[in-house]
């Protein structure tokens, strides 16, 4: 529980896309406070960061509350030091900091205006390579406790030509004792899951042992460590697009009946199982990151969860009439349950946000779309055992 609480206990931006927020075009949506923009560098997404170049948080006004730069997905994360400038607009490491390379990244900041008003950032950067190594990114990080819907996932810097070699150097096991297969999307991302959800309680261990292992001709894995996470409680929450409700259960029992807003018409929201990646206090949506143009742009969409990678959240809604909830599908495509501006615990939003964890499962039924696909986010529980291991390298 404790990996999970630390990640909603920031108030994070979105790494990568955030998709779908409003009702309608906001044209009238609040105004960015002047100024409040928070630049990062290196920018979102960035590779081969060498170990010596800049990093820096900046405001144009405002100040920086709070700048944290993790080294994730190793064993023991390392902090990067660093300091805030007395007039609280730069954030810079230390003299000594140094990036370790073949290393992945987050960047968490908050800052505020001179009105109080929040604005937060989640960017990711990964590190230089040796052009004759590859490295493995992988979730969920090592400790973490995780729902039961969790699926590894690898994510690899350089195409992977022997995929046998590399998926028989990647040991999942657990305690208890499951089969755990891996799948292939491409040839640069390996995932594993079982046959069906992990049982609560359940101990999984990962051994890499990519060291040396050859993925092409001339390129040799760097890795060789051993990391592992928790399974806690199973919760699936069944969103039903036509009756407007999310039942969530919690290891088997119906904790609560959610009045839910899904995608309209014309954007439906996908059917199928989704698990939850990212959990954020408060996240900006931007339609123009998923093809809206200008329709809409919220700063403070508060209890977000990410759904896919292509920009489905389940997500608090402050801006919809009251009477959406339980009647009508309004959004780009999400999933939004009733909250108030800046958030609030005793809303449907915020309860929902504080009873789930990374891993957990959201399934949806009774939409106009398709179901999503199985690798859009962890997506391969829509496909059958037999269709999955048809995926691996080896089996």
């Amino acid at each position: 529980m404790a990996a999970a609480l630390a990640w909603t206990g920031l108030l994070a931006g979105l790494a990568g896309l955030a998709g779908c927020a409003g009702e309608r075009p906001l044209t009238d949506a609040k105004p960015r406070p002047p100024g409040m923009s928070i630049r990062i560098t290196p920018e979102d997404g960035a590779k081969d960061i060498g170990a010596a170049e800049k990093i820096e948080v900046r405001v144009a006004d405002g100040r920086l509350e709070r700048v944290k730069v993790v080294q994730i997905e190793d064993a023991s994360p390392i902090a990067l030091p660093g300091r805030i400038s007395e007039d609280g607009r730069v954030w810079s490491p230390g003299d000594r900091a140094r990036l370790a390379l073949a290393a992945k990244y987050g960047v968490d900041v908050v800052a505020v205006d001179g009105r109080g008003r929040r604005s937060a950032r989640h960017t990711t950067f990964t590190t230089a390579v040796p052009t004759d190594r590859f490295t493995g990114y992988f979730s969920p990080e090592n400790r973490a406790t995780v729902g039961t819907g969790m699926i590894i996932s690898f994510d690899f810097n350089q195409k992977i030509r022997d995929r046998a070699a590399v998926e028989r150097a990647i040991e999942v096991t657990s305690d208890p004792p499951v089969e755990v297969a891996g799948h292939w999307f491409g040839d640069q991302r390996l995932d594993f899951r079982p046959r069906t959800y992990w049982k609560p309680g359940t101990e999984v261990t990962m051994r890499i042992g990519l060291r040396n292992v050859q993925a092409a001709p001339g390129v040799f894995g760097i890795q060789n460590k051993t990391v592992g996470f928790r399974v806690a409680r199973s919760q699936v929450s069944r969103v039903d697009a036509k009756k407007h409700t999310m039942e969530v259960r919690r290891d088997g029992m119906l904790l609560s009946t959610l009045p839910i807003t899904a995608g309209a018409s014309e954007n439906p929201t996908y059917n199928g199982k989704m698990v939850v990646t990212e959990l954020y206090d408060v996240t900006r949506m931007n339609g123009e990151t998923v093809g809206f143009g200008g329709e809409y742009d919220i700063e403070d969409v508060p209890h977000a969860l990410r759904l896919t990678t292509s920009g489905t959240f389940l997500h608090g809604n402050y801006w919809a009439s009251e009477e959406a909830f339980g009647a009508e599908n309004v959004s780009h495509g999400c999933v939004g349950l009733r909250d108030v501006k800046g958030g609030a615990p005793d809303t449907p939003a915020g309860w929902f946000f504080y009873q789930t964890l990374i891993g957990d499962v959201v399934e949806v039924v009774n939409s106009h779309d398709r179901t999503v696909a199985p690798d859009n986010g962890l997506g391969g529980w829509n496909l059958s055992w037999r269709r999955w291991k048809e995926g691996s390298a080896v089996h």
